[in-house]
């Protein structure tokens, strides 16, 4: 669904967003809970969940132990029973403790009833660098996710997408990551419908349109990259900026035709270089459009040590002119 003039919309950042998908998803489904850790009466810890309790009730926004584990576990057995659970990470580095029950239970459930139960569950990490987190609190590990069958992962770049994107995971009769860029939170405004919509997990954005390099990127990487488009225009070379927004499954026709036009691919993440999701973006632009490249595909990552403290996450995060470069060259190859 796209905006018209009759849609009432209003100016938000992308965690108003996330805040605004979550009381529709209530208002909407009696069916729908929140389980996390000090979501209710404190709102979570960056507010995403602020004000849903004392509006919904505490049997709806449910405050947790600390124990990630057995809230993604209690949040399974919900789920088959009936119910569409909605759950918090507090960080994405939190996640560790509940990856064995993510990958033996909530992806598995709907093979391993062959089909008579599913999980409609969705996991909500809030993930990345650049905010001065502690140690482990600013991990971008979508991989770890998008290597396991039988979960969707997702990461908006905007507000109106984390909106839409939400509620269409939500919506989804399996598991479903929702990946929130901590950098993003309070960062660009926009203007927002009021009501509910669904924006169509699986496709992919193309937010600027070039005829020299395809950029592909995600979530807080996607300003990023689009700054670094900007700046190589004034230079004569024009890009194609495509904004993921699906990380598992991939919108894999938009990739490969917009590489097949350009010939050449620059992928900006995040996420440390080794088993980064750009190497399963490089495999796919081989598998569709290897005869149609005219230079070899560049990465611009995080690098292959645990996300640094302090002043050292702004060397650690793809930086504009680190885009920039990799653009040029690819173009003079």
């Amino acid at each position: 669904m796209e905006a018209t003039k009759d849609v009432k919309t209003k100016s938000m950042t992308m965690v108003q967003a996330v805040n605004d998908a979550l009381r529709v998803a209530l208002e909407q489904d009696d069916n729908v809970l929140l389980l996390g850790e000090d979501i209710g009466r404190n709102g979570g810890v960056f507010r995403a969940t602020d004000g849903l309790q004392k509006q919904f009730g505490e049997d709806r926004v449910i405050d947790t132990p600390l124990s990630e584990s057995g809230i993604v576990g209690t949040a399974v057995g919900l789920a088959i029973s009936g119910s569409k659970p909605i759950v918090e990470m507090q960080f994405m580095g939190f996640v560790y403790p509940a990856y064995e029950q993510i990958m033996t239970h909530v992806s598995r459930i709907r093979m391993r009833s062959m089909g008579n139960y599913s999980v409609p569950m969705v996991i909500r990490a809030p993930y990345g660098a650049g905010i001065r987190a502690p140690e482990i609190h600013s991990d971008s590990v979508e991989t770890l996710f998008t290597h396991m069958p039988g979960i969707k992962v997702v990461c908006p770049s905007t507000p109106r997408e984390a909106k839409g994107l939400l509620l269409a995971s939500l919506a989804d009769p399996d598991p479903v990551l929702f990946m929130e860029a901590l950098r993003l939170y309070r960062g660009e405004r926009e203007e927002v419908e009021v009501d509910g919509y669904e924006i169509e997990i699986g496709k992919a954005n193309k937010v600027a349109d070039g005829n020299d390099v395809t950029l592909l990127a995600w979530g807080a990487m996607v300003p990023v990259t689009k700054k670094a488009a900007a700046e190589v225009e004034a230079e004569g070379i024009t890009c194609d900026v495509i904004d993921l927004r699906t990380l598992f499954p991939l919108d894999k026709d938009m990739i490969a035709e917009s590489v097949q036009k350009t010939g050449r691919a620059v992928i900006v993440h995040e996420a440390h270089a080794t088993g980064g999701l750009g190497n399963d973006l490089i495999s796919l632009i081989n598998d569709t459009s290897f005869l149609f490249m005219r230079s070899p595909i560049e990465r611009v990552t995080g690098f292959d040590v645990p996300v640094p403290l302090g002043s050292l996450e702004d060397h650690y995060i793809p930086s504009v002119s680190r885009v920039v470069e990799a653009i040029r060259k690819t173009v003079q190859f």
